[in-house]
């Protein structure tokens, strides 16, 4: 399964689980841009397997001074809803974020606060 440059892995009754994980994702916003990490394509990848969940994360720009806080959030809050789970957040500083990794609702999101979709320029 991919969406706009994540690649999840699934294995055995890993889809609840990884709906779930988005869902807390979408809760994580980018400390310059307000949009979720999720809508805004800072999401990598997302793997579920056996007792164990793997979320890789980007940044907007690999100078972010804030980059690990979004990391220590997004570990925080699954560790949280996922207490019987061993839970990695790994920061991917190697491949850059551009704005074709955002979804279509970080787009409008994007389009409704800045006037301009971000694909168009």
């Amino acid at each position: 399964m991919q969406r706009a440059g994540v690649r999840v892995i699934m294995t055995q009754h890993s889809e609840d689980i990884k709906a779930r994980v988005i869902e807390i994702l979408k809760q994580i916003y980018d400390p310059e841009i307000p949009i979720n990490i999720y809508d805004l394509g800072l999401v990598y990848s997302i793997t579920v397997r056996d007792r164990v969940i793997e979320v890789e994360l980007g940044v907007t720009s690999p100078f972010c001074p804030l980059a690990f806080v979004i990391v220590k959030q997004a570990e925080k809050a699954l560790q949280e809803a996922f207490p019987d789970m061993e839970v990695r957040v790994k920061l991917n500083l190697e491949n850059l974020w551009d704005p074709s990794r955002m979804t279509e609702e970080g787009r409008r999101m994007f389009k409704e606060l800045y006037g301009y979709d971000p694909l168009s320029r």
